[in-house]
C-alpha cells in the first residue's frame, strides 16, 4: 500500500515537472518570437538566459569575426590566473605604442602604475598601452601570454576562437557569438573583472621619476552609469574590421542574461540594441513565468 502510494506520488511529480518544462519551452519560444521583431541591428547578436540556460535570441552566432577589445576579457583572466603580483609597478615603454592602428593613449612612455591599475584601465577604459604592458611584463613575454590566451580559450570550449595579441587591435583576434557567451560567463566568475568592467570612472596618478600627474578615465560603456541598468560585467570593442562591439552580463526583470552584440554599424547602434533588449524583457518577459 505504502509502496504503491509512493509510486503514484513519483508519477504525479514527474508529470507535473514535465508539464512545467514543456510550458517553460513554450514560453521561451514565445519570447524568441517576440524579440525577433524588435529590430536588432547588430550583424551578430545573442541573448542568453543564464537562469534557464537557454538562448532567447540568436543572429549569426556561428560566424567567425574579429572581436576587437572584447579580447581584453581574456587578457584579464590570463593575468589573474597566472598569480603575478598585482601590486607590482610596471612601466609603459615604446614597445607598448600601437604602431598598427595608431590608436592614441593617455599613458605616456615612462609612466609607471601598479599592475592592478593597468588591468583596470584595460578593462574599464580599453586602454591599449595598459593591455600591451600587461602581456609584455608577463613571464615569458608576449608570445607566452598569447599561448596562455589560446590555451584558456580551448579549456573554455571556445573552439572557434583565436587570439594573437592582448589588446584586440589585431583583427586576428577572432571568435563567434556562441564562444563569447562562454567567455563572458567565465569572466563574470572573477570578482575583480566584475568590479573593474562596471566602474563608471577611475582616476590614476602615474609616476615618472619624481613627477606624478592625475589622469581621469571613464568607462567606454555609458550604460554602466545608467540607473536603468544592473550590469554585472561589461566590455566594448572597436576596430574597423570588427565594427562596434558590446558584451555584457546584466540582470533584467530579475533574470541574469548575457548579451553579445558584434559588428554594429553605427556609434550608437550597440547601445540602442542593448536598450531594445532591455525594454523587450521589461515589457514582455516579465509576464512570462520561465522556470530555471
Amino acid at each position: 500500500m505504502i509502496i504503491g502510494m509512493r509510486i503514484l506520488f513519483l508519477t504525479v511529480c514527474t508529470f507535473i515537472f514535465s508539464a512545467i518544462g514543456q510550458a517553460d519551452d513554450n514560453l521561451l519560444s514565445i519570447a524568441r518570437a517576440k524579440i525577433a521583431k524588435i529590430g536588432i541591428k547588430s550583424s551578430t547578436a545573442v541573448v542568453y538566459d543564464q537562469l534557464a540556460q537557454k538562448t532567447l535570441y540568436a543572429k549569426n552566432v556561428r560566424q567567425v569575426s574579429s572581436i576587437a577589445s572584447i579580447t581584453k576579457l581574456m587578457t584579464a583572466m590570463v593575468i589573474l590566473d597566472s598569480g603575478v603580483a598585482l601590486l607590482e609597478p610596471i612601466k609603459i615603454t615604446r614597445a607598448d605604442i600601437d604602431r598598427y592602428k595608431l590608436s592614441s593613449s593617455k599613458l605616456k612612455v615612462g609612466s609607471v602604475l601598479m599592475r592592478a591599475e593597468m588591468l583596470k584601465l584595460a578593462l574599464m577604459a580599453s586602454e591599449n598601452r595598459a593591455a600591451s604592458a600587461l602581456a609584455r611584463t608577463f613571464p615569458g613575454g608576449k608570445s607566452a601570454f598569447v599561448i596562455e590566451m589560446n590555451r584558456k580559450a580551448m579549456n573554455l570550449g571556445m573552439r572557434n576562437s583565436r587570439f594573437v595579441d592582448s589588446t584586440g587591435l589585431r583583427p586576428g583576434n577572432v571568435s563567434t557569438a556562441s564562444d563569447l557567451v562562454k567567455l563572458v560567463s567565465a569572466a563574470h566568475a572573477y570578482p575583480m573583472i566584475r568590479r573593474y568592467t562596471t566602474a563608471g570612472s577611475f582616476k590614476v596618478e602615474p609616476s615618472k621619476g619624481h613627477r606624478r600627474w592625475a589622469l581621469q578615465y571613464v568607462n567606454t560603456n555609458r550604460l554602466v552609469r545608467s540607473p536603468r541598468w544592473e550590469i554585472g560585467l561589461s566590455k566594448t570593442g572597436y576596430i574597423r574590421e570588427a565594427g562596434r562591439c558590446l558584451v555584457m552580463q546584466a540582470k533584467i526583470v530579475d533574470r541574469p542574461v548575457i548579451i553579445i552584440l558584434l559588428d554594429s554599424w553605427g556609434k550608437l547602434t550597440r547601445i540602442g540594441d542593448a536598450n531594445r533588449i532591455r525594454r523587450w524583457m521589461e515589457s514582455d518577459f516579465s509576464r512570462l513565468r520561465v522556470s530555471g
